[in-house]
């Protein structure tokens, strides 16, 4: 009589696992972007390609925030999950060649206009606002071989992530001011200063945004001082959009020593204990609003980190000046200075210790040093807890300029992301090409697009949570496959369920929709 009625009869023989809940709310906003649609548009599909090339990125998009592995590990990971059946694409179509091929379809302006098309859809269909964008820019350490010629955008230089024995890919995002929702990247190679590719990136941005609001006069670009320079802010001037940037303040010694009477409450409640000058300054080429602030939790953090410094400095300065004290010192005198330098390299050390070098052949040489307690207390009265911001929004409340300058955190925070190597991560990266490292680039910053866009919807939903406890829930979400077998030689019968949901869970899948990919039987 079960098989009568079509349902499987007896117990089951074996069941599976499936991860179902994580991908298929990241389907969802896939699809609700028609990313693939979007992506085909501008890339046809080949006859002889077992899927279009949207999907093929749609695809490293999704395993890129669930699960980033390489593409040759791609197919197993593939088949652990429920994707294939609602895809209708096995591991069997999705071997690293496969993506290869359709990652070589891509070139850079092709990219360049994916990224603005996809751009817009994310403004209509999450309603961002973009009044309000951040730029900030890193770098990225790669495996690359050294010999390798045919990866120009990977370079030794300044690395980020402190790996100076490799090869360094260079990343510039704007993203929104609320969520950290990117809208525009640029992928650069990492031995260029990150100051010498913000004209290009504001270029674009002035460009793409005039698309998306008609003018850019709405527009405030929020930036900190290491894309400074008398070029690059004329740029910005002659946009006549909105900008908030910061000043290094050592340049600017006379408004570090305006007297403590002059400071002023910015928010008590915004802001506990944050003070703040309003005034003007020169600099960059032009006379401009500067709020001068001065935080008590920054002055502490930076107090603490500064003793960690010197204490640092005077130990290593401590063994040295022994070593030369028992004249076995290996290296003449300039070799000696050189890492008399070294140890008071870092920033204000010099200002505290004065080291003193006597002596011209290794077995005479001797160090001395000493501390200025009264350059120690000028530190803390003057720069500590410190920054200058500098803007034109000359009608803006101080507690507005704070805020827009701070929304910095959220680009930091997508870099952060970017480098988590469990979750909407840009490693590991196995490409070795310009062409398909470009592409890599434009399906990671889509993966951190759509992250943040689900961690925007669920926050505004009422549930507060970071992409990775995000995603953790959702992934509980699981697919139970039940295998029936009659005895006979055909193939098992498959039942599909899902498991139990918690209240949490339930919600996020409510809102994400996941319910239509699950199975029906």
């Amino acid at each position: 009589m079960a098989k009568l009625s079509g349902g499987p009869g007896g117990e089951p023989v074996r069941t599976q696992h499936k991860s179902f809940g994580d991908l298929a709310a990241v389907w969802s906003v896939l699809e609700r972007l028609d990313v693939a649609g979007v992506i085909d548009a501008v890339v046809p599909r080949r006859s002889d390609a077992a899927a279009s090339v949207g999907a093929y990125i749609a695809l490293a998009t999704a395993n890129r925030i669930v699960a980033p592995c390489s593409k040759l590990a791609f197919a197993d990971w593939w088949d652990t999950t429920a994707g294939p059946r609602w895809t209708r694409l096995s591991g069997a179509v999705l071997g690293h060649r496969q993506f290869w091929k359709a990652m070589d379809r891509l070139d850079e302006a092709d990219l360049r206009g994916i990224e603005a098309a996809l751009g817009a859809r994310m403004v209509s269909e999450f309603g961002l606002d973009l009044s309000g964008l951040v730029l900030d820019m890193t770098n990225f350490a790669t495996y690359i071989d050294s010999a390798n010629e045919k990866a120009p955008i990977a370079q030794r230089g300044k690395a980020k992530q402190k790996r100076t024995d490799l090869r360094l890919v260079g990343l510039a995002l704007v993203v929104t001011r609320e969520g950290g929702v990117p809208l525009l990247s640029h992928a650069y190679p990492g031995d260029r200063p990150d100051v010498t590719q913000f004209g290009t990136v504001i270029t674009e941005l002035v460009d793409r945004y005039r698309e998306l609001a008609g003018g850019v006069e709405s527009l405030t670009v929020v930036y900190d001082a290491g894309q400074n320079s008398a070029d690059n802010h004329a740029l910005v001037e002659d946009s006549t959009m909105g900008f908030i940037g910061s000043l290094p303040p050592s340049q600017h010694p006379d408004l570090l020593t305006l007297p403590t009477s002059r400071y002023e409450i910015v928010d008590s409640e915004r802001y506990p204990g944050l003070t703040c000058v309003d005034t003007r300054v020169t600099a960059l080429g032009v006379n401009r609003r500067a709020v001068l602030t001065h935080s008590p939790s920054l002055h502490a953090a930076q107090t603490r980190g500064f003793d960690q410094t010197l204490a640092k400095a005077r130990r290593k300065l401590i063994d040295l000046q022994a070593v030369l004290a028992r004249g076995a010192a290996r290296r003449d005198r300039e070799g000696v200075q050189a890492e008399i330098d070294k140890i008071t390299r870092p920033r204000w050390v010099r200002q505290v210790l004065t080291t003193t070098l006597t002596g011209d052949t290794p077995a005479e040489l001797r160090l001395t040093f000493r501390s200025d307690a009264r350059a120690r207390a000028r530190l803390e009265k003057t720069l500590f807890g410190k920054r200058i911001l500098f803007t034109n929004h000359d009608e803006w409340p101080t507690a507005d300029v704070v805020a827009g300058y701070r929304s910095q955190s959220e680009a930091e925070a997508g870099f952060r992301q970017m480098k988590d190597p469990h979750v909407v991560s840009f490693g590991p990266m196995h490409h070795w090409t310009d062409s398909k490292i470009r592409v890599h680039v434009f399906y990671c910053v889509l993966a951190l697009s759509i992250a943040h866009l689900m961690r925007r919807e669920a926050d505004r939903a009422g549930l507060h949570l970071s992409v990775r406890e995000l995603l953790a829930i959702l992934g509980g979400i699981q697919e139970t496959v039940l295998l029936y077998h009659d005895g006979g030689k055909g193939r098992p019968r498959a039942q599909r369920i899902i498991t139990d949901k918690d209240p949490t869970q339930q919600r996020l899948a409510d809102l994400f929709g996941i319910e239509r990919y699950a199975p029906t039987r």
